[in-house]
């Protein structure tokens, strides 16, 4: 980022700012004392009064990034003229950053009264954590403000300023309105008339006539201009500067503010009243516009004065002098030696007129011998003997500072130079602001040398001597500076004086005198006495200069450089950093900008660029005060469009100044004309797809509830007044062709921009005028012969007007060869008009040139006029006193009928350009597409909650997701994913794979993504949508509705709408009905989800994506239903979909929280149903060959079934519910169609007691069907599932080293490595988690069965030989007493004796073991770092010594969360290793085939359980403890990432896992069903804190 922008762009971080009481100001500012109603005022009545405004209130929504600042592209906002208020509504995501005791800020005066810079009024941003934030500002009138949030920040007491942001509204502009100017599609004899009534002129209506006063005549002669400006279509003049004028002439050089110019008035100066002549001026720009319909623009010149000006002696401190700027002293030398040299030339033999190079040699080379003789490098140096007699007084009288940097004993004189260079000790260094002002005061430097110089002792002279040699190095440097600052200033004056004298395109000035010296000077010399405080700096611009930096202070050498093209008449004003600065100057510029704002209806800030900041935002500020609806313009040259923004925003300038001149080639103007005046491309859809109804809360909290739409806000780009020709630059024939002024002019009309024209281009002027030198008039021409292009600049002003007017906002440019066409649309009626113009960017050629014909589909075009220029002669007889164009004559262009033709893709018109239709010509035509349905729009958008409102879940489904593997198993292979040529296959079926690319489409407007490419050539798109839905109707007939809904629309559209038209109709379609969809879904959620935010409803709709019905994998083994799909696209369908663990992990977020219990029951009543040998299996395969081999998911499911009881309505019936089991009570594997299978029930009380017992009794199987075709991977070891309890801890015990029976289950594939059959993670022993999942079943079972609502007390165990009932409670408390001794690892090793811990494996300490009683071999594993002990926390936390437990949550903060997930494994494990590669083939064990999937991967899931956890115990005993807001916002941060990664990635979830700092892994799972649902868990957990504290 360039350096200007960073320092423009600089924030305050972590500044402190007091905390806001907000305890009396119920989140609104203090009220302020009302003086008569302000605008403000009035905006805030109309919100608060009933029956105001009748139509839907505009809200236009900016959304806020985390941080509380505005996203890049939002940075800038412009808004419409407020013609009635409306909202600008501020939104931010809750729990993020900026929402930590957030207060929005804003120089809006919300709460009434008058607007001040620095006057803010706040609102309390609300701390609910669930729902999402919004500030509603009511907006009633134009300006430019700001805004930000201030926050706390994260070190205590701190408080953050967030990233300011800007809003500028559009002024109100009131002109007398028009008549059209066609009538029955001609052009009308009498349009644009000017009627009686007003009308409010968008910007983009605006068409400006650049006029300047000096050649127009006296004032008494304006009418006449008047009168023709206003015939040619214009509606505003800009005017050049009309105060009075310098000595030089030039209306910017100002000579006096206050006062109009004497010339334009009868009289002279005895016509000026007190007033200056400003009734005289306001008086005639009134009949400019009350008459002739013609709004005034005026420069406004802030940076210079004129040289004379007569204020100037009274006060010299306006400008920059040496007096008042010291480093100027130099600068001023050398260019009064300039002058010097100047009148010398002739006794010194050098040439006073420049003929050829050679003269521009000696007279540079004869400077320089002369500026020599000045010795301007003491301005630079130390002077050595100063130094040494300094420093040898201050040794020799004792007067000694002591050196207190760095030890410098012995160094040499170089290094010495650079540590006395560097301390900041040397006094004046670089500063120039007098000869010999560089140097070190006395003491300071001997202190230095007696430090450095040790062995000299305290002898003067040779330490003095010393310093001088010390001297001498620094000195080296800066001689080089001057030297380069000379070669400078000296290449400088030698390429000015060879344009101004020499160049053939220079302005000639002929012989060098004392009035035209060598070049221009620098400074004005108000008078000869005390020239340092009378010599001021003239003003002028540098290339590529920093705009934000004011080159006539330190440490600029612009003007010691000559880099300075120099206006020689206009001295630089010195405004200072504020009023305090310079008081005169500031009041006097104030009442200038003031009165001007009371005269004019706009502004063009001359100069911009160089404008300080802080001087135009003030006086702008001031302007506005007194003309609140002033319409500000600008021309900036700052090189960069974020520059721009920045001026823009902060000015509040309404409109950039852009020119079709700057344009090469035809090409570059079409790029021209799209960046700057396309509009919105034809067929756009952000204003039918993005919008949406509301009902409107009154924002001040008073008033009644209105409609309203709500408008997301994109960010803006600066607003273009687009000028065919500014008057300042070249005319067309200088640098085109004078034929090209017709094309371009007509091209600039058609954009959707203000535009702007001088009255030489109408008028074919063929030079520039030199504003300086010119005294000629201009001719008023009117539309006769004489007047150029202005009877066809009449009829194209007057209907850009008219199109702006009407709404033609919408707009599309073609560019072939020599030709670029544009068409103009309303988007409404699809009416248009087009304009073929045939440029001209090379002069002489008559040829016709090449465009294809021009094929508009399913619309008629009428010609209504074309033109070309004849111009017989480029030369225009000299004429002393009247300003003449070219003698060139507009020829009419014979009517143009344009065919109809049809062909296989419809009818269409087609215009072909005429056989002569030379360069420089253009056609205009009316456009009317055919057969368009004005109801469609609506047809499109309505009925769509009728159609989806009574989708259930797993319809739902069907219509939002779908992957490819789903739906080719549900539909036999028939329908996959769509496939966009281009771009690729969707990732659903359903809407929410169509809405990924329509999102940014819609939003951006993007016709030309690939999608909108493919709708416009076919209707593929409309046909697929309706048809998979209609072929699934006989699985889920209510699928009918919507499919008809969507068929009706699109055969509508394929009927009725041309192909460019497709796009925004398939848009409206499909965003009607995913938002219609969506609503649906969320309606039938729970309070949690539908009163949450954005996260929430993404989170929740996971649960749709994954649960669905195919035919492959099922909840019964003999029929098709509904199933939980572990993740996608990689367990779609089959055996592979449904898992038990998986199922467990989701089902609390994706079923329980959201309100799907009729879903949670049914997986939690399938899977009770399987078990066996005290398991449920891991893989469930439609229950028809379950696999039976994880240890940990029967406790997944009494968990869930815990949730399920507390959480569903009547939820602990359920464990009353029977079910069928699906193998015999001994275990034996049957088929599911087996006579034996099915053949007894038990209710979900009994399974959880037989899970319990068979626990109690220990498991010991085989699983069935062991060996290769079960598993092609495993060793025959791996097959044997052995689990037991140890009834002396209590804990569960089980697995080998050969299987893998928790989560962590990748098991070796790789015969290559070695690590075939060998588990990555086996963790056989006691996995933490299993304890923590067995605990919280034992309290839960001993609270239902104490209070007589289970019907089992506990299990029968034989324990030291003897078989006897263990209670829930006994086991519980077993538990509870061994947990800390045989997990925690403590901080201290000297504390290792009071738990089960060996120190000599201890790899980091404050953890808590993963596993317990790891097998031999294998003890180490106990103490790695993994993310599992969350788990254990959350269900249950009772286990856990608080402290103990917030510090490993800490740690795991730190170590193991990454931006998506956890990581699976400690970095600093040996076995860590975070990229997993399931396709590497290496020799490497460690990650061949995978086998590292758990040994430092990002996984998803357990992030939710560490939140939970965290938040947990961080307000049990950490920084929540006093206030959970301290750890809820802690925690939200940490879901910035994920928040943002489920709204952007096209699979709408959150993945299994990624690689190492959330870097995408391709073999992950692009969305997992567990890894959505526990961010959900964690979500409701603070859903629930929110609602209490409530």
């Amino acid at each position: 980022m360039p350096k200007a922008i960073k320092k423009a762009k600089a924030a305050l971080s972590s500044v402190k700012i007091p905390k806001p009481d907000f305890s009396q100001s119920n989140g609104t500012s203090p009220v302020t004392p009302k003086t008569p109603k302000t605008p403000a005022d009035e905006g805030i009545e109309f919100f608060e009064s009933v029956g105001k405004g009748d139509q839907p209130i505009r809200v236009y929504e900016l959304r806020l990034d985390p941080d509380g600042g505005p996203n890049k592209d939002r940075a800038y906002m412009r808004l419409p003229p407020a013609y009635t208020p409306y909202v600008v509504r501020v939104t931010l995501d809750a729990g993020t950053p900026a929402s930590r005791n957030g207060v929005f800020k804003t120089n809006f005066p919300l709460d009434g009264g008058r607007f001040a810079r620095d006057k803010f009024a706040e609102r309390k941003l609300p701390t609910d954590f669930s729902s999402p934030i919004q500030i509603d500002l009511p907006i009633s009138h134009a300006g430019a403000f700001v805004y930000w949030i201030e926050y706390d920040g994260d070190a205590p007491g701190s408080r953050v300023k967030g990233r300011e942001g800007y809003f500028n509204i559009d002024p109100i502009l009131r002109t007398k309105a028009r008549s059209p100017i066609l009538s029955d599609g001609k052009v009308a004899g009498d349009g644009p008339s000017v009627l009686s009534d007003y009308v409010d002129i968008p910007l983009d209506g605006l068409s400006i006539l650049t006029l300047v006063s000096k050649w127009m005549g006296p004032i008494t002669a304006w009418r006449d201009h008047f009168a023709e400006t206003s015939a040619r279509g214009y509606n505003m003049i800009h005017w050049t500067p009309l105060q009075e004028r310098g000595e030089s002439d030039s209306p910017y050089s100002i000579r006096n503010q206050l006062v109009y110019e004497p010339s334009m008035f009868t009289d002279g100066k005895k016509d000026i009243a007190s007033d200056g002549g400003k009734a005289k001026v306001e008086a005639m720009l009134k009949i400019a516009r009350e008459e002739y319909g013609l709004l005034s623009l005026t420069d406004v010149v802030l940076n210079h004065t004129a040289n004379d000006s007569p204020w100037l002696l009274e006060h010299p401190e306006a400008g920059y002098s040496p007096a008042n700027t010291p480093h100027l002293k130099p600068a001023l030398e050398v260019d009064t030696a300039m002058l010097e040299f100047s009148t010398g030339l002739q006794s010194a033999g050098l040439p006073t007129v420049v003929t050829s190079e050679q003269d521009v040699d000696k007279l540079v080379q004869g400077f320089d011998a002369y500026l020599k003789e000045r010795q301007i490098w003491q301005y630079y140096v130390l002077d050595v003997t100063r130094e040494r007699s300094a420093v040898k007084k201050a040794l020799d009288s004792g007067d000694v500072v002591p050196w207190s940097g760095p030890d410098i004993a012995y160094k040499n004189v170089t290094e010495l130079a650079s540590i006395i260079r560097d301390s900041g000790h040397i006094e004046g260094f670089k500063k120039l602001e007098q000869r010999f002002g560089t140097h070190v005061p006395g003491p300071i430097a001997a202190g230095f040398v007696k430090a450095a110089f040790v062995n000299l002792g305290d002898d003067s002279e040779s330490l003095a001597d010393a310093w001088v040699r010390v001297v001498d190095v620094l000195n080296v440097p800066l001689y080089e500076e001057w030297t380069e600052d000379t070669k400078a200033a000296l290449d400088n004056i030698r390429n000015r004086l060879k344009y101004t004298r020499l160049d053939a395109h220079g302005p000639k000035l002929g012989p060098i005198t004392p009035q035209l010296p060598l070049v221009e000077p620098y400074f004005t010399r108000l008078q000869k006495e005390d020239p340092e405080k009378y010599s001021l700096a003239n003003n002028g611009w540098i290339w590529n200069a920093d705009p934000l930096s004011n080159f006539a202070l330190w440490p600029s050498k612009a003007y010691l450089r000559r880099e300075v093209i120099v206006w020689g008449d206009c001295v630089k004003l010195r405004y200072g950093d504020g009023p305090s600065s310079n008081p005169w100057l500031w009041e006097y510029m104030t009442k200038y900008v003031t009165s001007l704002a009371e005269t004019f209806e706009g502004f063009r800030i001359d100069n911009c660029h160089s404008t300080p900041l802080h001087v135009g935002v003030t006086l702008l500020d001031a302007a506005r005060a007194v003309n609140p609806n002033l319409y500000v313009c600008a021309e900036l040259f700052t090189g960069s469009e974020e520059m721009d923004t920045i001026f823009v925003s902060r000015l509040g300038i309404n409109s950039l100044i852009r020119e079709a001149g700057n344009a090469w080639d035809p090409k570059e103007f079409s790029r021209l004309l799209y960046r700057h005046g396309l509009g919105k491309p034809i067929g756009s859809m952000d204003g039918a797809c993005m919008t949406s109804k509301a009902e409107l809360p009154p924002p001040t909290g008073k008033g009644p509830t209105r409609d309203c739409i709500v408008i997301p806000h994109n960010g803006s780009v600066p607003h273009a007044l687009f000028y065919d020709l500014t008057h300042d630059n070249e005319s067309y024939l200088d640098k085109r062709s004078a034929e090209d002024a017709l094309s371009t002019g007509a091209l600039i009309t058609f954009s959707f921009s203000a535009i702007g024209s001088v009255k030489g281009f109408d008028d074919l002027y063929p030079k520039l005028l030199n504003l300086v030198a010119e005294k000629r008039r201009y001719e008023v021409t009117n539309l006769g012969d004489n007047s150029g292009i202005a009877r066809a600049k009449r009829l194209l002003n007057a209907l850009h007007t008219e199109m702006a007017l009407g709404g033609f906002e919408e707009g599309h440019v073609h560019q072939e060869k020599d030709y670029i066409v544009i068409h103009r649309v309303q988007p409404s009626t699809q009416k248009g008009y087009i304009l073929i113009a045939h440029t001209a960017f090379h002069k002489g050629s008559k040829d016709r040139g090449y465009i294809t014909p021009i094929k508009l589909r399913s619309t008629k075009a009428k010609f209504i006029y074309g033109a070309y220029i004849d111009i017989p002669s480029y030369e225009v007889a000299q004429d002393a006193s009247t300003l003449r164009g070219l003698p060139g004559k507009l020829i009419d262009i014979p009517e143009v009928v344009v065919p109809q033709g049809l062909d296989g893709e419809g009818p269409f018109a087609e215009i072909v350009v005429p056989d002569y239709f030379p360069p420089g010509s253009f056609m205009l035509f009316e456009t009317q597409l055919q057969g368009l349905d004005s109801s469609l729009d609506a047809f499109c958008s309505e009925g769509a909650e009728a159609a989806f409102s009574n989708l259930n879940f797993v319809e739902l489904n069907v219509v939002l997701h779908r992957a490819e593997g789903e739906e080719r198993d549900a539909t036999g292979g028939e329908i996959g994913t769509y496939a966009i040529p281009g771009s690729g296959n969707l990732v659903y079926c359903g809407l929410e794979g169509w809405m990924h690319p329509l999102r940014h489409i819609m939003r951006y407007n993007d016709l030309g993504h690939p999608l909108c490419g493919h709708l416009r050539e076919g209707t593929w798109a409309f046909d697929y949508i309706p048809d998979r839905l209609l072929r699934q109707v006989d699985v889920f007939p209510a699928l009918a509705e919507p499919a008809k809904w969507f068929k009706d629309r699109f055969d509508r559209v394929k009927a009725a709408a041309p192909p460019f038209l497709r796009p925004k109709y398939f848009a409206i379609i499909i965003s009607e009905a995913y938002k219609a969809a969506r609503r649906s879904a969320i309606e039938q959620y729970s309070n949690f989800v539908s009163s949450g935010h954005d996260f929430t409803h993404n989170l929740s709709l996971c649960s749709i994506q994954m649960y669905g019905q195919v035919k492959s994998a099922s909840l019964d083994p003999a029929n098709p239903t509904p199933s939980l799909a572990a993740g996608l696209p990689h367990f779609a369908a089959g055996w592979a979909r449904c898992w038990g663990r998986d199922v467990f992990i989701s089902l609390r977020g994706l079923f329980l929280t959201t309100g799907n219990f009729a879903g949670a029951k049914a997986h939690i009543l399938a899977f009770a149903s399987t078990l066996k040998h005290g398991l449920i299996p891991n893989l469930l395969d439609s229950l028809r060959s379950p696999r039976y081999n994880s240890r940990d998911s029967p406790w997944w499911m009494l968990q869930n079934i815990q949730d399920y009881s507390k959480m569903a309505p009547d939820g602990l019936s359920i464990l009353s519910e029977s079910v069928q089991r699906r193998f015999p009570e001994d275990d034996t594997w049957v088929a599911w169609n087996d006579p034996r299978a099915y053949a007894y029930s038990s209710t979900i009380a009994e399974i959880i007691q037989e899970i319990l017992q068979r626990h109690a009794d220990g498991i010991s199987f085989r699983e069935y069907n062991a060996g290769p075709n079960l598993d092609m991977q495993m060793k025959d070891e791996g097959f044997n599932i052995d689990i037991k309890v140890d009834w002396k801890t209590g804990l569960i015990f089980g697995g080998n080293r050969y299987n893998c029976g928790t989560w962590m289950d990748k098991m070796g594939e790789s015969e290559r490595a070695g690590n075939k059959g060998i588990p990555g993670t086996p963790r056989d022993g006691a996995p933490v988690e299993i304890t923590g999942l067995l605990k919280s079943t034992l309290r839960w079972l001993d609270e239902l069965s104490r209070a007589g609502k289970f019907p089992f007390k506990g299990v029968e165990a034989e324990i030291d030989g003897k078989r006897r009932l263990v209670t829930y409670k006994e086991w519980n408390d077993l538990l509870q007493a061994s947990f800390e001794k045989c997990y925690y690892v403590p901080k201290d090793p000297s504390e290792d004796v009071n738990y089960n811990v060996n120190s000599s494996i201890v790899n980091r300490r404050g953890i808590y073991k993963d596993v317990y009683g790891s097998g031999a071999g294998r003890e180490w594993s106990d103490y790695q770092f993994r993310p599992n002990f969350p788990i254990a926390m959350t269900v249950a936390p009772e286990l856990f010594d608080p402290e103990h437990a917030l510090g490993a949550l800490k740690l795991a903060d730190q170590v193991l969360r990454g931006p998506l997930g956890m990581k699976t494994l400690d970095p600093i494990d040996l076995q860590y290793r975070p990229y997993y590669d399931n396709a590497n083939d290496s020799d490497d064990p460690s990650v061949a085939k995978g086998w590292n999937y758990h040994n430092g991967p990002e996984w998803g899931w357990p992030l939710g359980y560490f939140l939970r956890a965290y938040l947990y115990f961080d307000t049990k005993v950490g920084a929540g403890t006093t206030d959970p807001t301290e750890t809820l916002h802690h925690l939200h941060r940490i879901l910035l990432t994920p928040r943002e990664h489920i709204q952007k990635d096209p699979w709408a979830g959150i993945p299994e896992l990624t690689n190492k700092d959330g870097e995408y892994c391709r073999d992950s799972c692009n969305t997992q069903a567990w890894s959505a649902s526990c961010l959900l868990d964690f979500l409701e957990e603070v859903h629930k804190i929110s609602a209490k504290a409530a």
